[in-house]
Formats: structure tokens, C-alpha cells, sequence
């Protein structure tokens, strides 16, 4: 990986494919369905039809994990892909570095679940399968921490 890449990357990005709504300009201020990419602590990737102008606020909401995770971020890059798409990488701003983590460790948790019950039970589980399963079977559990 080239060094100026590596210097960029300030936590380590987890990929997952649950689903995020986005709230822009784009849409009329509506929130829009997007997937997830990859979530880190310091921010978070997804994709989209459209392109994002750098530098945009928008507000990300992940109804899949425990407490719902709401937060603003900035758009800090916008990448073209061959298929049309477009990968959005967004920093967070404004919310608390722990309750960030904790949510990325759940995040984490459900993408090590799925990955589980296709080794386990053979079940191949989307991204919100396996959210809606593990939120009811371990989010108390969690949650206490």
C-alpha cells in the first residue's frame, strides 16, 4: 500500500453492508437508502447513484445497531467508480470518540455474526438479516457492557 495512503488512514475501516440512511440537499432533505461500505471510528464509506460534493454536511442515521447511531459528518472525498457509482467517504463531526467505537465494535460484531451462521447453519444472512437476528439475541447483552 503506498505510504501517503497509509498516512491518511487514521483507524482501522471495517467493511459491512448494513443498511444507512442519508440525509442531503440532493434528495430535498429527504433521507435516502444507501449500504454501508466500511465504518471506522473516524468515519464511514458508502455508496451512491450520485456523486457528493467535498466538504458537504450530511446526516448518517444506522437504525440497525443499539442505541440507533445519528450523526452529522462532512463529505472528504468522492470517488468514481467503472460501474457509474460513486464511493462516499464521510468524517464524522461533532460526536463522542467512545460512543463512536462502541458502535463500530457492534457493527463489527453483527459482520462476525453473519459470518458465523453461514460457517455454522450453512444461512447466507444480508447485512440487515443479520442485524435484526443479533440485536435480538445479544444488543441486552451488549448494551450492559
Amino acid at each position: 500500500m503506498p505510504e501517503k495512503l497509509i498516512e491518511n488512514r487514521k483507524y482501522i475501516r471495517h467493511p459491512s453492508d448494513i443498511p444507512i440512511e442519508v440525509n442531503s440537499e440532493l434528495a430535498g432533505g429527504a433521507e435516502e437508502n444507501k449500504l454501508l461500505h466500511n465504518i471506522s471510528v473516524g468515519g464511514l464509506c458508502f455508496k451512491s447513484k450520485e456523486p457528493f460534493k467535498q466538504d458537504k454536511t450530511l446526516s448518517v442515521k444506522i437504525s440497525f445497531v443499539r442505541p440507533v447511531f445519528e450523526a452529522r459528518g462532512r463529505v472528504v472525498w468522492c470517488k468514481a467508480n467503472e460501474d457509474g457509482s460513486f464511493d462516499i467517504g464521510i468524517e464524522f463531526a461533532g460526536a463522542v470518540d467512545a460512543f463512536r467505537a462502541r458502535m463500530v465494535e457492534q457493527v463489527c460484531r453483527i459482520e462476525q455474526y453473519k459470518k458465523e451462521v453461514l460457517e455454522k447453519e450453512g444461512r447466507t444472512l444480508t447485512g440487515t438479516q443479520a442485524a435484526i437476528e443479533w440485536i435480538n439475541k445479544f444488543a441486552k447483552e451488549f448494551s450492559e457492557q
